[in-house]
């Protein structure tokens, strides 16, 4: 009896899925969600694979999707615990990891996902060997450099999340205090992922007008108009979300996704991610921390070399020395 699909369909070639664009998120919490949720929203991708420990949260999260696909321009959403789902990926984006607790530090979790990296990075480089790795579980500057280390790819294909979200939490704490568009205000936040993280003063401007040509002192401990606690702010702002909801997600998950749309399609923007940093800015150490880079297709292709003043390259200068302290410690 011919079926009511045989009926519907003749079949010309057997379908073959199109790796060019697939995508994989390992990792289903809150983090993982919002960056698959974001990816698909935004149209990154039209082939996302979902990997975690979990079964059957893993499945429901899944299925979840799945039902919203018609919304979605028809993605393919897949999940499993097995890492040849991840097969062919582009971009294999890992959230997996212990959750930052309140009060705790993102480098006090350094060890606990060190060890559960082991278990991720090797799986997804077996079966992506052309994958690019974008690390956002924390301390997200040391896992990027563990996820280098156990990869063995380049290093400018392993790449960490790092202050782009930072950066675009202190451009909306500028724009509140301005009155102008988030887009329309630029600073970067560089350095780690966290409280040593650096502002670069000197360069924030709206459209080409830099603060400090109007102020020298703005962000300085001279700043009569106390411009320095917008960078306190953003150090803050993810401990206060965790203290309020428990978690972050949302903008991670929607930074994630912009940093996976200029991969896939090759757009060289400009974003700070973590990466390689040794000899540059007159740095000695083996680190991963976050310069504005050039996204494409080959991961990070061109690092800005910023000017920055002495005090801000002191202070990048302290967040490689805390970095490199950390990793002495760590046991692979």
């Amino acid at each position: 009896m011919t079926s009511v699909k045989e009926q519907l369909l003749k079949t010309v070639t057997d379908p073959v899925p199109n790796g060019r664009n697939k995508i994989t998120v390992v990792g289903v919490g809150q983090v993982g969600m919002a960056c698959a949720f974001g990816i698909l929203t935004k149209n990154v991708s039209s082939d996302v694979a979902l990997v975690d420990v979990v079964e059957d949260k893993l499945k429901g999260e899944m299925m979840d999707l799945q039902h919203g696909s018609a919304f979605l321009k028809n993605a393919r959403i897949n999940a499993s615990t097995d890492y040849a789902i991840t097969a062919g990926s582009s971009i294999c984006i890992v959230t997996a990891g212990a959750r930052q607790r309140e009060g705790e530090t993102r480098l006090d979790l350094v060890q606990r996902n060190t060890d559960i990296f082991k278990g991720i990075i090797p799986q997804l480089v077996k079966h992506s060997p052309n994958t690019i790795l974008l690390i956002v579980s924390n301390p997200v500057d040391i896992l990027t450099y563990v996820a280098w280390k156990l990869s063995g790819l380049p290093k400018n294909r392993v790449i960490g999340s790092g202050t782009n979200l930072d950066s675009a939490r202190f451009r909306f704490l500028l724009s509140q205090r301005l009155g102008v568009a988030p887009t329309s205000c630029h600073g970067w936040i560089i350095g780690e992922h966290g409280d040593t993280s650096v502002p670069v003063w000197s360069g924030v401007n709206v459209a080409g007008v830099r603060l400090r040509d109007l102020d020298k002192d703005v962000g300085t401990e001279n700043d009569k108009e106390s411009w320095n606690e917008l960078h306190e702010q953003v150090v803050q702002s993810a401990y206060e979300v965790i203290k309020l909801k428990g978690y972050t997600s949302w903008a991670i998950g929607l930074s994630v996704s912009n940093l996976a749309s200029a991969i896939l399609r090759n757009s060289n923007q400009v974003h700070a991610v973590s990466t390689m940093v040794k000899d540059l800015h007159g740095i000695s150490n083996e680190v991963f921390l976050s310069l504005p880079c050039t996204l494409g297709q080959d991961g990070v292709t061109y690092v800005v070399q910023q000017k920055l003043t002495d005090e801000e390259k002191g202070l990048l200068h302290k967040s490689a020395r805390t970095m490199d302290e950390v990793q002495a410690g760590l046991k692979f």
